[in-house]
């Protein structure tokens, strides 16, 4: 039999998102909001020659900037003030992560509720600030050592750039909490969703000019358009795949009577780690390319452009540690934002096992067993949405937009928003139907 909830969104229709004023203002405000990001994505960077740094940036695209750019939303690649993009921010979160399973103090600031997770956060936003700075000042760097890039080199260009750069960091993350908490979805990864689907039209674009002037068949294009809808299909069923273990609570003395006790499930993703696994392993891998791009080539030692050169993209090396490396991040993250003990510990303060498993390290030993089975198939489903586009990368020289990165990150979102939709719109109805049956009672009292 469905559950009210589901009997709820069976019955969701155009009325009843007429009715949701609420919901319309967070919609308007998450537009209005991301229309701010994308405008910041296109004021340059103070004291930049722009005509010469397009040249090189168009040099170096194919490395670890221009994953960066497909993160930023093309301002990697305009110098613009948002350059630096979320990616600090994302970072200072992994990094205050990884501490709180590792620091006693970090881990019980984060059994103590909202208290210790706004402490958590203040954490992740000094490191955010830290992080950006680093990352600003070598931006700085590295644009003073390039020929004409720089108008003025000196301090100035460089404090105006941290500042710049940093602020805009900053501002980027005061904008995604304020989506979250006064708009709809998660305010970060829809700075990043914005940024990619901003540049997929220019990538479809520019891979119908391939099929027009004859460097793509139209065979490899259907081919490539079929990938996409299959790869979308397969995220979409992975995404929402969950398995659920049986929860059983005991039955319970209310007044005279005995109540039967009851059942609830604890569902366990597919892919617990998310996009995370592919953008770590991307970001490792297309590092000592971008290095070497910077570097001058006659100057590095012959074992260097050999190994530079196997790692290159698209290539059989990259691919083998590309998809050993999104295994370990997979296994390694889940390891991280999941501890079965502390689940364990829970069902048991509250009550609940799971059938045939004794309460507390038997349970918590049975839910890493379960959890560990399962990410393996998440592990093999990230390394096969990663793969699979990035061969049709190498092999065509598709946009880098189009990859399984960018489309897994899109779809994720996507999902996660329109979910946000659903529940607002079930609590809008849900409201409704309180209201009503409180009217009848009325009537009926009277």
């Amino acid at each position: 039999m469905a559950s009210a909830a589901e009997q709820l969104a069976s019955n969701l229709n155009f009325s009843t998102f007429a009715k949701a004023e609420d919901l319309k203002k967070r919609l308007w405000f998450t537009i209005g909001a991301l229309l701010v990001y994308r405008l910041g994505t296109y004021i340059p960077l103070p004291g930049l020659n722009p005509d010469a740094f397009a040249q090189a940036f168009q040099n170096q695209s194919g490395g670890i900037l221009g994953l960066f750019n497909m993160f930023s939303g093309g301002a990697v690649g305009r110098m613009a003030i948002f350059a630096l993009g979320i990616m600090p921010y994302i970072s200072a979160s992994i990094i205050v992560q990884l501490m709180t399973s590792v620091v006693p103090s970090l881990e019980q600031l984060k059994k103590e509720g909202e208290a210790g997770r706004k402490i958590i956060n203040q954490y992740t936003r000094y490191g955010t600030v830290l992080l950006g700075t680093l990352q600003a000042y070598g931006i700085a760097v590295g644009l003073e050592s390039g020929a004409g890039l720089v108008i003025d080199p000196g301090w100035f260009f460089r404090i105006s750039t941290v500042i710049t750069l940093l602020g805009g960091t900053m501002f980027l993350m005061w904008l995604g909490e304020q989506i979250t908490s006064r708009g709809i979805g998660n305010g970060i990864s829809l700075i990043i969703f914005a940024g990619i689907v901003a540049a997929l039209p220019s990538a479809l674009a520019g891979t119908l000019e391939l099929g027009r002037t004859g460097a793509l068949s139209t065979t490899i294009i259907l081919a490539v358009i079929v990938m996409i809808v299959a790869v979308i299909a397969l995220i979409v069923f992975v995404e929402r795949a969950q398995r659920r273990l049986l929860i059983q609570y005991p039955k319970r003395q209310v007044g005279n009577r005995m109540v039967q006790g009851d059942t609830s499930h604890l569902p366990l993703k597919l892919n617990t780690a998310g996009v995370i696994p592919a953008i770590f392993a991307s970001s490792l891998l297309l590092l000592p390319a971008t290095l070497a791009g910077f570097a001058n080539t006659s100057t590095l030692p012959g074992w260097v452009t050999t190994i530079v050169a196997a790692l290159g993209h698209g290539k059989p090396l990259y691919m083998v540690l590309y998809a050993a490396m999104i295994a370990f991040f997979a296994f390694f993250y889940t390891a991280i934002v999941f501890n079965p003990k502390d689940t364990a510990d829970n069902l048991k303060k509250h009550g609940g096992f799971i059938l045939g498993i004794r309460p507390g390290e038997r349970t918590a030993e049975y839910i890493d067993y379960v959890l560990t089975r399962i990410t393996v198939l998440g592990a093999i489903y990230l390394i096969f949405v990663c793969i699979i586009p990035e061969i049709f990368i190498a092999q065509t020289g598709l946009p880098f937009y189009l990859g399984g990165t960018s489309l897994l990150i899109v779809v994720s979102v996507t999902l996660d928003t329109v979910a946000q939709i659903q529940g607002h719109l079930i609590a809008q109805q849900y409201e409704g139907l309180i209201k009503k049956s409180k009217l009848r009672g009325g009537k009926r009292g009277r």
